[in-house]
Formats: structure tokens, sequence, C-alpha cells
């Protein structure tokens, strides 16, 4: 039996790398690099790379990028770029890029300007005439949409919840019809209180998923309806630490609507009559096809 290799992993990064090295990497460049949301191997090549490249690295907290960049044996030139002083930063970005420099703008994880700062810095940058490349890489939204399930090809990326109570009301109630993937961020300290206002602002049948902690070590991925989802976070303390990503499926079609009126009408009629009798009084009454009508009927009746 001929055994795995394993320096063969070894062996296509190094490759891998060589390839990436001889890309072009202009000068007078924002490079908007996404980082690990957690485990610290989830970095691209790529980043790495313009990382190591980069004359500055502007980032949301300069401690926890250079304890990042520690890891992958870097130590850069870091300047602070939170939501505070975007626009002074901007300033101070441009004036590098103007002298020929390469800045990698950074969040403390995930894809910056995505719910973290850098959206000011770049519209600036390109307002000021100057290349912005994207280093697409680890975000948790993605992360969580992939591993839910959830049948529905679009999403809405909400974000963080307001933090006051009005507000969050406010912001929920405009988001009641939207058929698409609703996705929000939440911290472990408010966790609770943004799961009991989705509670009190969406149909409790609709499902919803928690995604915490993901590619960490205690990452846990949990689906239910929403009627359920206070009672679960209750039921383990440790489900209330960590960062979240709340998906929640969306509001129903109006071909899901009439389907599920269907079925209550079908439901109720196949308890006194038989199937094809069911099938027929269910169409009259729903406007819908027999035939298809029937079909579900023995569905249901199965």
């Amino acid at each position: 039996m001929t055994q795995p290799n394993s320096n063969a992993p070894a062996s296509a990064v190094t490759s891998c790398m060589h390839e990436v090295t001889q890309q072009t990497y202009p000068a007078s460049t924002l490079y908007v690099v996404a980082t690990p949301i957690g485990n610290a191997g989830d970095i691209t090549l790529r980043a790495l790379h313009v990382l190591a490249i980069a004359d500055a690295v502007a980032c949301e907290d300069t401690r926890n990028t250079a304890h990042l960049l520690t890891r992958y044996g870097l130590s850069k030139n870091l300047i602070a770029a939170h939501q505070h002083n975007e626009r002074e930063v901007a300033d101070k970005l441009i004036a590098r890029l103007q002298a020929g420099q390469r800045i990698a703008l950074v969040s403390d994880a995930g894809t910056p300007a995505v719910s973290d700062p850098g959206a000011r810095i770049v519209d600036a940058v390109r307002s000021a005439g100057f290349r912005v490349m994207p280093l697409p890489g680890a975000s948790a939204a993605i992360s969580a949409l992939s591993a839910s399930g959830l049948l529905n090809e679009r999403f809405y990326f909400v974000g963080f919840l307001p933090a006051k109570a009005g507000q969050r009301e406010t912001l929920l109630s405009g988001l009641r019809g939207i058929a698409a993937t609703l996705v929000f961020y939440e911290a472990p300290h408010r966790i609770t209180e943004a799961v009991d206002a989705l509670a009190a602002m969406f149909e409790p049948s609709r499902q919803v998923v928690f995604a915490r902690e993901l590619t960490k070590l205690f990452e846990e991925i949990h689906r239910g309806p929403l009627s359920e989802a206070a009672a679960w976070l209750k039921a383990d303390p440790h489900r209330e630490k960590g960062e979240f990503v709340i998906l929640l499926e969306g509001a129903p079609t109006e071909a899901d609507a009439d389907s599920a009126e269907a079925d209550r009408v079908l439901s109720i009629l196949l308890t006194e009559c038989p199937v094809r009798q069911a099938a027929a009084l269910a169409a009259q009454i729903t406007g819908r096809k027999k035939n298809a009508l029937y079909e579900r009927a023995l569905q249901l009746k199965g």
C-alpha cells in the first residue's frame, strides 16, 4: 500500500508561496487584508506576503495586530485606525501612498469595513485617486451561512443590532418582510437581549442558527425554531459566551404562504375525508391544481 506523503502539503505551500511572490504588488496601493476570525491557520498566502512587504499596517487595535503578526514572524510599523479616528488616519495614509508606499489595512478579525472600521479609509483613498486591492479571506458571516443548511440563495447582512431597545425594535420591524436570510453579529454580553428582541418581532416558527466561536476550540453551530432559542441559550451558561453570528430564516414568500395555507386546508379535510376527496375540496377552496394537492395530500397522510 502506498503511504501518504507527509511532505506533500508543505511542498504545495512552498510552491504556491513562490507563485504568490511572483505576482505584481503595485506601490501607492492600499491593500484591504482579511485576517483570521479565530484560527491563525486561516490566513491566506497572499495576505502573509502583503503583510511582509507592506511599509505599514493600519489596524483596528495595534496590540491585537502586533500579536497576530508575531505569530507569523512579522514585525511592522502599526498605525491605529479605529472608528473614532478614521478620517484623520485616512489623510496620513494618503500621504504615505503619495510617497509610493504600500499600506495594508486590517481589522481585529475578518474582513475590514464589514461591521468593522475601514470603509471611510477606503472611500478617502479611492477619492484621492489611489488604488485599493482586496485580499479575500475569512468571514464569519459567510462561514456561518455555509454551515447553516438554510435553503435560501439570498442573504441580508444586518451586522450588529443597536444597543438601545427602541432603535433595535425599529430596525427589526423594518426587516420583517425581507425574504432573504437575515445575518446578525452579536457580542456575548448582549446575546440574550438580542434573542429576546428577535423572538418578540418575528414568527416563532422561523429557523434560527447560532454560530458561536467560529473556527475556535469551542466552536458551536446550533439550528432550531426561534421559539426555542431562548431556552437553548439558558440550558448551558457556556452558550452565552463568545462572539456570535445569528442567522434568521427570511420571511415566507407569497408562494410559501399559499403552500402553507393549502397544507392547513388539506390537514383539516384529511381528518374527515379520503385523500382524493380532500384534494378535490381543497382545490375548490384554494384555487390550486387538484393533482398537485392530491400528491401533497398523500405526503401528509403518509
